[in-house]
């Protein structure tokens, strides 16, 4: 294998393009393998492979930078940079993380799992260049569907005026996760239908030299591409067209269902025989959506370019028709084109995977809150996991529940999140978030509650001594923790299910001091600022006891999740614990 003399970025300096192409064949091989065994991402880093080759071939890492967007197309880079054994022994599969770490290697500048960041990152990168007087190339590689985020246009903009070496790699394979959207994709079409030749072009406009290369899975064109805009002057933009999921048919023809994929899909056979129709929470949102917006034509649904998260398949995108709008990787623009829509009188639902909201803060704060433009948030995934430090789910309570004027709702059951949805598409006073739950629980009963009475908990379980509030995914955990208190003390606790994230019931937990010494609050997600702390703060000049259980403010990396369970005494054993020390 030629793979097997190549250890370091310095080796493939050493190959031949002959052997190069092999290089990328072993690589595909690899990767194919372990992305099938572990799930993680496919079409991004097939795409991507010859690129990755030419860029080390010409370019000198670590003194050369490279800088990736997003870097889920980072595999073949780490398979250049001394972690092969990561690829080539599945019992190592697991040793590195998906996304570019500078804790792996000196040719890692950051750990980023976002999008659209690699050009101001890469920027920040040859301004403190150019200001201690060094040499060398600085590389933002970024895809064209991140081009669509807010910071990709702001970095790229003000990387035209630098004045000194700064290079972009434009990955243009025509997609982004899904397909893209918005108007600059028309010019990047004409931009490959005429080799880059097109006199409309985007990047000439903000003051970059262009370069353009069509066949963009070639490694010897790539190289001599490369070669061109090595150690360059100004900014330069090199425009390269290539395949996501190349080399790989199936990757090819299906690039949205290729982008990630789950350990086992090249292993299934093709089976015509339907699937059983399973509900879940995806499957619920999408009736409800589908209703609403055949009853209503003002409703609407808003996504930023990840549909798979919320089970919108093509099909059904295209039956909601000009009812469905993907802004691409934009959630910032998402927030503020939803307040604008619900300021006017149409009627948005915006889908968000939690990991992303972070990414709209500001216009959460100030487009829709200050605002009180009464848009509906449906927040997927919420809550602790064992996922890479780059996409952690556990910050959404802070972030969204300490806004003014915002509404966040935590159902624990299927027919609370349906009666939440009605409530907040029917009503015109707040900003209304959901957090949707992790696990269908279902009750069977229809849930009557008049949510525009905010901050109404509700108690599920009457009882003394010990009060346990348990937020959404939570309430179920609440529950065991009064089971276990009764057998091991004999009395029976209160389980109280808040379903409000962002307040608190003061009737509530002030009727709780006549005959409970301890509250217990359990949120799946950070305590610090969360929902269990503003609980702390009501009895904070009492005598009641609080316990807070939650997740810490840390960043965890791929951490197990009963592993967190332990750390965070999320176990009813543990919290049993804790209260039997104050007993």
């Amino acid at each position: 294998m030629i793979l097997d003399k190549v250890n370091t970025p310095k080796d493939v300096k050493t190959l031949s393009i002959s052997e190069m192409n092999t290089l990328a064949d072993e690589i595909r091989e690899l990767i194919i393998k372990k992305v099938n065994t572990i799930g993680g991402h496919m079409g991004p880093n097939l795409g991507i492979i010859e690129a990755t080759i030419a860029m080390h071939y010409v370019f000198n890492s670590p003194v050369d930078k490279f800088v990736f967007d997003v870097s889920h197309q980072c595999y073949p880079h780490k398979i250049l940079t001394g972690r092969k054994e990561g690829f080539t022994n599945p019992d190592n599969y697991l040793k590195y993380t998906g996304y570019t770490a500078p804790e792996e290697s000196e040719h890692d500048l950051f750990k980023v799992g976002h999008t659209s960041t690699s050009v101001s990152l890469a920027l920040g990168v040859a301004k403190a260049r150019d200001l201690k007087g060094e040499k060398g190339n600085v590389i933002a590689l970024i895809g064209d569907g991140s081009l669509s985020g807010g910071e990709a246009l702001e970095g790229l903009d003000n990387a035209a005026t630098l004045g000194g070496n700064f290079i972009v790699v434009v990955n243009d394979n025509d997609m982004s996760i899904a397909e893209n959207h918005g108007g600059l994709y028309g010019n990047l079409s004409e931009l490959r239908k005429t080799n880059g030749k097109a006199e409309n072009n985007f990047f000439k406009t903000l003051g970059f030299d262009y370069y353009y290369e069509e066949e963009g899975n070639n490694i010897e064109k790539l190289i001599h591409a490369f070669e061109k805009v090595k150690d360059s002057d100004n900014p330069v933009v090199l425009h390269i067209h290539t395949q996501k999921g190349h080399g790989l048919k199936v990757a090819e023809e299906n690039k949205e269902a290729f982008h990630w994929i789950l350990p086992g899909t090249l292993d299934k056979k093709e089976d015509t025989t339907p699937a059983p129709v399973v509900e879940d929470y995806n499957s619920i949102t999408k009736d409800f959506i589908s209703k609403k917006s055949n009853e209503d034509k003002t409703v609407i649904t808003v996504n930023a370019a990840t549909p798979g998260v919320f089970g919108f398949t093509k099909e059904y995108r295209e039956k909601l028709g000009k009812q469905y709008t993907d802004v691409g990787i934009a959630e910032e623009h998402a927030v503020a084109y939803c307040s604008g829509l619900a300021k006017s009188g149409a009627k948005p639902i915006f889908c968000v995977m939690s990991s992303f909201i972070q990414r709209t803060y500001d216009q959460m704060s100030q487009d829709m809150a200050l605002n009180n433009s009464p848009l509906t948030m449906l927040v997927y995934w919420g809550g602790l996991s064992a996922a890479d430090a780059t996409h952690l789910c556990s910050f959404d309570i802070p972030l969204i529940s300490n806004i003014p004027n915002v509404v966040y709702l935590s159902p624990a059951t299927k027919e609370e999140y349906l009666a939440m949805l009605e409530y907040s598409l029917s009503q015109t006073e707040h900003p209304v978030a959901i957090r949707v739950p992790s696990v269908l629980v279902s009750t069977g009963e229809k849930d009557t509650t008049d949510y525009s009475i905010l901050n109404k908990f509700k108690v599920e379980t009457e009882g003394e001594k010990v009060a346990i509030l348990g937020l959404g995914n939570f309430l179920g955990l609440a529950k065991e923790v009064k089971n276990e208190l009764k057998k091991q003390f004999g009395f029976n606790a209160t389980v109280i299910n808040p379903k409000f994230a962002s307040g608190v019931d003061k009737e509530l937990l002030e009727k709780l001091k006549e005959n409970h010494t301890i509250v217990i609050t359990l949120e799946d997600g950070q305590v610090e600022g969360g929902f269990g702390e503003k609980v702390t703060r009501f009895y904070g000049n009492s005598d009641m006891k609080v316990l807070n259980f939650g997740g810490k403010k840390e960043f965890t990396d791929r951490v197990a999740l009963e592993e967190l369970y332990q750390r965070y005494h999320l176990t009813k054993e543990l919290i049993t614990e804790d209260i039997k020390a104050i007993l």
